[in-house]
């Protein structure tokens, strides 16, 4: 019996999840299925040229494990570019990290995913004066790091 897949930590919540070559029905593709893991692999390893042992430990996975991941990726998309298939994004063993936003005009707050951006405005009120909340301030790329950061983050992590 095989050993249950750990949890891998996801930053990236990709805004498009299926992707197709230009001028050919979907109906007449076949599917590619990329999971999020393989696309943080991708994303941490050939767009923020990561070493896969850093990669890794972001993922909270082994090199080994993220190697895997990493190879298995690249081989879907070679597949999708070369033999022009639909490739779509989803599943995985993954929890996804997130942050929340805080409304300064109606207090409203929100997830948002890491790697999506700073939001322009409220969902709700549409007001521009959107902050980081209070409780996760210290979360994020600086977190860890230098006087009082990643103290607080414990439980956040």
């Amino acid at each position: 019996m095989p050993r249950p897949c750990k949890l891998r930590r996801v930053m990236c919540d990709p805004d498009a999840v299926s992707f197709k070559p230009c001028g050919i029905p979907l109906r007449d593709l076949e599917a590619v299925s990329l999971t999020l893991d393989e696309l943080e692999a991708i994303r941490l390893a050939d767009l923020e040229g990561l070493y896969q042992e850093d990669a890794a430990q972001r993922m909270r996975i082994s090199r080994q494990t993220f190697g895997n991941i990493v190879s298995s990726a690249h081989r879907k998309v070679a597949d999708f570019l070369v033999n022009s298939k639909n490739l779509t994004v989803e599943g995985g063993v993954v929890v996804m990290r997130e942050r929340s936003f805080t409304c300064g005009q109606c207090g409203h707050v929100w997830p948002v995913a890491f790697g999506t951006g700073r939001p322009c405005e409220c969902p709700q009120c549409k007001n521009a004066n959107v902050q980081r909340s209070e409780d996760q301030r210290c979360v994020g790329r600086r977190a860890g790091q230098g006087r009082g950061h990643g103290s607080c983050c414990r439980g956040s992590k």
